[in-house]
């Protein structure tokens, strides 16, 4: 599995503590982490909002395959990502909420919240959430197992509905944001190298080369 940690300004300060847990239980299962965010409060400047974009044609492109991203509460970050087409972002607090995400909704990104909440002990509580997401085996089994079936059959609804509602082909969606927010969403030197090697579509590849153009 290929994980892209992304962080913005706000919390920026912390992305080496939530770098280094999330490259422990990694290596543990083998995966790679992308660091495709801020590094530091110095690094380019990111919003939540950039992030979702980010997030989106990291998904799309199938750069990455899981997107763990953060802010002050969370929120913020939850919400950029879920508007766009092809992400299903959970909002995780505690290593429960990671566990129930990917039983129940089985999504491809966890929002966190790297200020409220993150005191002494908070690189622990990181650390067990990423171990319930990424060491739990496999995802979508339903929890309790009793009710996987329904759990299964509405999170596919969801899907099914989400892409209902946005345009049928992605590239369509990201013309249609202002490109000034993609062009920063893209400048980022670690998120063009995950990106340009990893990227397994060629459309979206020629649209982000166009933009940085």
């Amino acid at each position: 599995m290929k994980i892209a940690l992304m962080m913005e300004n706000s919390q920026a300060g912390k992305n080496a503590i939530v770098l280094n847990e999330l490259e422990q239980v990694a290596r543990s299962q083998e995966y790679s982490v992308f660091n495709v965010g801020m590094s530091d409060e110095n690094d380019h400047h990111l919003t939540y909002i950039h992030l979702g974009i980010m997030a989106s044609i990291l998904i799309n492109s199938k750069a990455v395959d899981f997107i763990v991203t953060g802010c002050g509460t969370g929120q913020g970050a939850m919400m950029s990502l879920n508007i766009h087409p092809g992400i299903v972002c959970g909002y995780c607090l505690d290593p429960s909420d990671a566990f129930l995400f990917n039983q129940i909704n089985n999504g491809n990104a966890l929002s966190l919240a790297f200020a409220k909440g993150y005191g002494w002990g908070a690189e622990l509580n990181v650390r067990y959430i990423f171990e319930k997401a990424f060491t739990t085996g496999d995802r979508g089994q339903g929890y309790p197992l009793e009710r996987a079936e329904p759990q299964q059959r509405n999170a596919a609804i969801l899907n099914d509905v989400k892409s209902a509602v946005v345009k049928e082909n992605y590239l369509d969606t990201l013309k249609a944001i202002d490109p000034e927010l993609v062009k920063t969403a893209v400048s980022g030197v670690r998120f063009q190298q995950c990106f340009f090697e990893h990227c397994q579509d060629a459309e979206i590849e020629a649209f982000v080369r166009d933009i940085l153009a």
